[in-house]
């Protein structure tokens, strides 16, 4: 697989193949981290972590990604403590951040500063999230989430569930999704449906997508239900938020005519649209899936880090 060098700032920049080829890696990386063994393909490396939004997850399973692969992080976590607050030019910033680091993951509200970044730095740029943009590394370990599960990535019946509009995880799985055949059933709140643009890119790689506002019809065919929180962030009028807030909740009656192998996933952090009550249920896979995220970030950085710098 050659990702030597890449930025990797849309699930666009990965062919289905090295998708797959990730993925493989990804299930090889399981027990490195786990600590059961040990590898260090990143020894004297150096990933600087440019978290400009917060985060819990992404921040943490990068940074102990790069510890398990024998690598050093440098990490940004609070963008008032940079120079951003006095003027600095995010492009400035990963600029000097470039000539520190073998590579920058970043995550930044502004849908677009990943691809920013990348035209800055002379290093390889992640995305690790940019509004409601792109989530890259977020797909590949939902569909490393969907293939333990299933052993395929093709003909699965996937609910995505929540807000279709601004949900940045979505966009990246939708996409990914549809390039491997499967089915999307889409069920929004009123105001945040998948907009018209991403549906067009779904038709374009020839996707098969429905919607189905009751979420209890939605889950009766389906494989895996993909649940997203309302995210209060995005909105620009709280009112609007506070619409639609609430408007859904997963619990055991909505799943009781599910399958009895659907997976229910999320993202998280979860704000009350899965009850606890799921976590006891052989339907619950959102904390594995969180754990992967460690083995398939593991993958991605060994291949794209590789062992020399990257040209300008």
């Amino acid at each position: 697989m050659s990702l030597h060098g890449r930025d990797i700032t849309s699930i666009r920049d990965l062919s289905r193949e090295e998708i797959e080829e990730i993925l493989a890696s990804a299930r090889k990386m399981i027990p490195y981290a786990e600590g059961s063994k040990v590898v260090h393909p990143l020894a004297e490396k150096i990933v600087a972590m440019a978290f400009f939004e917060p985060s819990t997850r992404t921040r943490l399973s990068f940074e102990a990604a790069v510890h398990r692969l024998g690598g050093n992080c440098l990490t940004i976590a609070d963008a008032g403590a940079t120079s951003l607050r006095k003027g600095e030019s995010l492009y400035d910033t990963i600029r000097m951040l470039s000539s520190y680091a073998d590579a920058i993951v970043i995550r930044h509200p502004n849908e677009g500063s990943a691809r920013l970044a990348a035209r800055a730095s002379d290093r390889p740029v992640i995305n690790a999230g940019d509004g409601a943009g792109q989530h890259p590394t977020q797909t590949l370990l939902d569909l490393a989430t969907l293939h333990e599960a299933f052993g395929t990535l093709t003909g699965l019946k996937v609910v995505l569930l929540g807000d279709l509009k601004y949900g940045r995880t979505v966009h990246s799985l939708a996409y990914a999704l549809a390039e491997f055949g499967s089915e999307l059933i889409l069920s929004s709140p009123r105001g945040l449906a998948l907009p018209e643009e991403r549906r067009e890119e779904l038709k374009r790689v020839g996707g098969r997508v429905s919607e189905q506002p009751d979420i209890r019809k939605a889950v009766q065919e389906a494989d895996a239900l993909y649940v997203t929180r309302i995210q209060k962030e995005r909105f620009v009028d709280e009112s609007e938020y506070r619409e639609v807030a609430g408007s859904y909740r997963i619990d055991a009656s909505v799943l009781a005519s599910a399958k009895p192998r659907l997976i229910v996933m999320h993202p998280l952090p979860r704000a009350g649209e899965i009850a606890p009550e799921v976590d006891q249920t052989p339907h619950a896979a959102y904390f594995r899936q969180a754990f992967l995220a460690v083995p398939v970030r593991m993958a991605l950085l060994a291949s794209v880090l590789g062992s020399s710098r990257r040209g300008g």
